[in-house]
């Protein structure tokens, strides 16, 4: 039986009242001020919920905004965001806020904590929200609830002096916020529009004890020493340069990492049945509004004037492929026909937003693209989900999987929409994977299933994604003859298992802290010669396993021994190996592995098979 309550009555009915901060229905996150329709529907969100971490950033991004408006006269409110990690909340200065001023807001906030306001939600018709914020001289708030006049009711929160536009979920009390953190000031566009004006963007995050703000920092501190940029710079990977924005060089040692990954994801795909090709990195413009990538990308696009017509840098190979297909006549015997390329893309980032080899303006992508007929599309689903697996279970990645529906600027009909969604869940509940439905976030061409990896620090990150296209074939009129002699289209699965080897080279420094695995190491062994005596048989030594394929360096310094030994180590290389007389005497190698304690004699036969054997299994430890 429906009835209608105040979420806060029902709390007070719970045996761990003074505990609840919350509830959810039907996956609505509500404060305690927010009335209930079914009461059998609800359920209570506690301070010690997972949950709790949605109200505990939300409310703390109040008390920032309100710290900011009574330190710095003249501040305007702009856009906040709240997450499980943290929030944000932007604003109008005008003067730029430096890191160094984040602890004077923090003291601020403290003092806000300590008054122990009480929230006061408000929902007011639109020309009494208006006259508030008009009041509160709150420009760009007055901006918001314009898009929203049709509304009956503008929801309004209020701190004390503090107003803001917002309907929640909020906590019943500050008290609930025991720790917070500010940690970052940065620079952002009103409503992220390029062409308004520039926003000062305030981060941080908050918690329900100090043991649990301890943890964090504590794992700031991790992530600091496993930045890929610091790694990269340590260990000799890759290298920027103004010349080129964004860009990456990668240097010998980064290349050597990028072409075993390359091999490894050429391997996957040649035991599936793939064919590589290559496709130009310039086409002219006619082909980019015939794909309708046009419509949706051409602001990210470079573009050239070449022989009086516009040319532009690919942002995808999609097209490429299409071409490639419609080179010959296939008839239905043939298909699937699976094309793939590493290629080379490029796609214009704000430079604010540049990150290392995380985001980036060119990258390759191990990119693929299988033309098959109707009856084919689910079992060669399950055949890429099973290559992405592989991939991920090689690096020792957990995954998450999320099935995106059609979005709102999409192409193609209603019918071949719904028969593309529904041929993805199907091979999902085949393969038994669990799955998250990511409503209206598919690409325009058609809906996908995209994988999320999880890394060491449990960050996550979108990779692999596969796409199921109808619309493809219909703007390039691909066909294949099928067994009545007719032509028939194909359907188009898009496939990417790295999506980007940059941005997968950089999750793997920060996933390993640099210490990669064997296979996958730019230097597989050191070689320390005790003395400069030994140096010739060290020499001897590495052209020995440098035969057999393996990446070997000396140490030729005149330092003493100790120093080198700890030299080797910090290097991230996976294997150190002494040699000295007694090494030489019995034919002998003092091998330890990095973060050993401990060292273990051996012969150079069984060292050497050793390493083939685990570079062959492409191990992880």
């Amino acid at each position: 039986m429906e009835k209608k309550i105040l979420l806060k009555d029902l709390a007070n009915c719970h045996q761990e009242n003074k505990k609840v901060i919350g509830g959810k229905v039907n996956g609505k996150v509500l404060s305690l001020h927010d009335i209930v329709d079914d009461i059998s529907e609800v359920e209570l969100i506690t301070s010690e919920s997972d949950e709790r971490h949605v109200f505990l950033n939300h409310t703390c991004s109040f008390v920032l905004a309100q710290a900011v408006k009574r330190l710095y006269k003249g501040a305007i409110l702009g856009s906040s965001s709240y997450e499980d990690s943290g929030f944000y909340y932007e604003f109008q200065l005008p003067h730029s806020i430096r890191e160094e001023e984040l602890p004077m807001i923090e003291q601020e906030m403290q003092k806000l904590m300590n008054e122990q306001q009480e929230l006061e939600q408000l929902e007011l018709p639109y020309e009494n929200a208006e006259a508030v914020l008009s009041k509160q001289g709150e420009t760009l708030k007055l901006e918001l609830i314009y898009e929203q006049r049709e509304r009956n009711l503008i929801p309004i929160s209020k701190y004390g002096e503090f107003i803001d536009l917002c309907s929640g979920p909020h906590l019943p009390s500050l008290k609930f916020i025991n720790a917070f953190k500010l940690n970052a000031v940065s620079g952002s566009y009103w409503k992220g529009d390029k062409e308004n004006i520039v926003m000062q963007r305030i981060s941080g995050i908050a918690f329900s004890s100090k043991k649990e703000l301890a943890l964090h920092l504590k794992e700031l501190e991790e992530l600091k020493k496993r930045d890929h940029r610091k790694i990269g710079k340590e260990m000799e990977l890759f290298m920027f340069s103004e010349e080129a924005p964004g860009m990456p060089f990668f240097l010998p040692n980064g290349q050597l990492m990028r072409n075993e990954l390359q091999n490894f994801l050429r391997e996957v795909q040649e035991e599936a049945g793939y064919r590589e090709v290559q496709t130009p990195l310039m086409m002219n413009e006619k082909l980019w509004r015939q794909s309708g990538h046009w419509d949706h990308y051409h602001e990210n696009m470079y573009f050239s004037d070449v022989d009086e017509a516009k040319f532009a840098l690919k942002p995808m190979n999609c097209p490429g492929h299409m071409m490639i297909y419609k080179n010959q006549l296939y008839s239905y015997r043939d298909l699937p026909v699976r094309l793939a390329e590493f290629g080379q893309v490029h796609r214009h980032e704000y430079s604010g937003a540049l990150n290392g080899l995380l985001r980036v303006r060119t990258f390759c992508q191990d990119d693929a693209h299988l033309f098959v007929r109707p009856d084919q599309i689910e079992d060669e689903i399950k055949s890429v989900l099973l290559q992405i697996d592989k991939v991920y279970r090689t690096f020792g990645f957990d995954y998450s999987v999320e099935l995106s529906t059609r979005p709102l600027n999409s192409m193609g009909s209603d019918k071949l929409w719904e028969k593309a969604e529904q041929s993805l869940k199907q091979v999902l509940e085949d393969l038994s994977l669990p799955y998250q439905l990511n409503a209206g976030d598919g690409a325009f061409y058609g809906p996908k299933i995209d994988f999320h990896i999880k890394d060491a620090m449990k960050r996550s990150h979108q990779c692999a994604t596969v796409q199921l296209d109808f619309q493809m074939p219909d703007k390039f009129n691909l066909s294949y003859i099928d067994e009545k002699s007719e032509k028939q289209r194909p359907v188009v699965i898009h496939r990417a298992i790295s999506g980007s080897l940059d941005r997968f080279l950089g999750i793997l420094m920060e996933h390993f802290a640099g210490s990669f695995p064997l296979w996958l190491a730019p230097v597989q062994a050191a070689i320390v010669p005790v003395a400069e005596v030994h140096l010739d048989s060290a020499e001897k030594l590495k052209n020995q396993l440098e035969k057999c394929g393996l990446r070997v360096c000396i140490d030729r310094s005149s330092e003493k021994l100790n120093y080198k030994i700890r030299k080797a180590q910090k290097s991230r290389v996976p294997y150190m190996v002494v040699i000295g007389d007694q090494e030489i005497e019995k034919n002998d190698v003092n091998v330890r592995v990095h973060g050993g304690k401990s060292s273990e004699a051996m012969d150079v036969e069984r060292f050497k098979n050793m390493l083939l054997e685990k570079i062959a299994k492409r191990e992880l430890g």
